[in-house]
């Protein structure tokens, strides 16, 4: 069993709703944990009948929040993305692209197969040096709060059997199967090289 906490890293396209929320549960349970969009912008709902509203990457939750707080401020009530902007603030100060952080990772979860597939095709076209490898998991999940809340505690659960694993490669196989089976969802993964 590791002696230091897991390195994880959670990644959406946008790194607001189900990364973050993934982060602030792991990071509840001890885990050290960094959350990332994968996306070229931030993308939020837009109000009533409009388009998404782009951020990027460099504007802080705090600017998102009074943004769209001057804009519309009872509809993004509502639908909960100023609660969640809110949160998020809490955690760190702003959203972060995967594709520009050069650290390594023990284990990287993915969102969404859009961003599984822009996780690997980055990690694939780097240069490897140290050939350090990283397992790279997608779970699928819904953008909604609901769904971010189940799928950050399944992926907690994933990462407390991680934790307790004398190897995180040879294990994680029968991890994601017992998940699999507990909770119906399938997960695609692949090891990737640092």
């Amino acid at each position: 069993m590791p002696s230091s906490p897991l390195r994880v890293a959670v990644v959406c396209m946008s790194n607001v709703n189900r990364s973050m929320e993934a982060h602030c549960i792991l990071s509840k349970n001890g885990f050290h944990v960094r959350s990332f969009g994968a996306g070229s912008h931030v993308k939020l709902p837009g109000g009533a009948r409009k388009p998404p509203v782009l951020y990027d990457f460099s504007t802080s939750y705090k600017k998102m929040h009074s943004d769209l707080s001057s804009k519309d401020q009872k509809h993004y009530k509502r639908n909960g993305v100023l609660h969640i902007l809110k949160r998020n603030e809490r955690i760190k100060p702003g959203p972060e692209r995967s594709q520009e952080c050069p650290d390594p990772f023990d284990v990287i979860f993915t969102c969404g197969q859009r961003a599984y597939n822009q996780v690997v095709a980055d990690l694939c076209a780097r240069d490897q040096e140290t050939w350090q490898p990283v397992p790279v998991v997608n779970m699928d999940i819904d953008d909604t709060l609901e769904a971010a809340s189940l799928g950050a505690s399944i992926i907690c659960e994933l990462c407390q059997g991680l934790q307790q694993a004398d190897d995180t490669q040879s294990h994680l196989a029968e991890l994601l199967q017992a998940a699999k089976e507990k909770t119906g969802r399938s997960f695609l993964h692949m090891v990737c090289f640092y």
